[in-house]
């Protein structure tokens, strides 16, 4: 398996957004549903990756880097694909950008009902933290950070 960067905009990776965007719809309140478009996904303060295998995408997610920390966006590995760890070494592919780029702090906003998702980034070192940024609270929200 290969992470590589990977454009927003390859219609591999639009697909996947439109499944977990239809994924999240499901579950939570348009309100608390914190979806990065693709127009914020393409600025140059993003580092989006997908991970592949012979050309065929398994799994994508981006960073937003700001000054002082990291923020996990648009993580997603489809049903078919999990269990093959892609999740765990695309998050290992951004903390490796992270600390390229000197940000020593990686932060994530996920919601309370995708306990996959909460289990992987626990495993991967991710702790309970308070909202940040622009995120205020919300009862659907689990915020996490990392050192990195």
């Amino acid at each position: 398996m290969k992470i590589s960067l990977i454009s927003p905009r390859d219609e591999r990776v639009l697909g996947f957004i439109r499944e977990l965007d239809k994924f999240q719809a499901g579950l939570y309140p348009a309100e608390s549903n914190h979806l990065d478009d693709i127009e914020t996904l393409i600025r140059p303060n993003v580092y989006f990756v997908g991970a592949s295998r012979n050309n065929e995408l398994m799994g994508i997610g981006a960073v937003k880097r700001f000054e002082d920390y990291g923020e996990i966006k648009r993580m997603y590995v489809p049903e078919r694909y999990r269990g093959l760890h892609i999740g765990q070494k695309i998050l290992q592919a951004l903390e490796a950008h992270l600390k390229e780029v000197d940000i020593h702090m990686i932060r994530l906003e996920t919601g309370i009902r995708q306990i996959p998702a909460i289990r992987l980034y626990e495993k991967m070192g991710f702790l309970p933290c308070p909202p940040f940024g622009k995120y205020k609270q919300d009862p659907l929200s689990l915020f996490m950070e990392k050192r990195v």
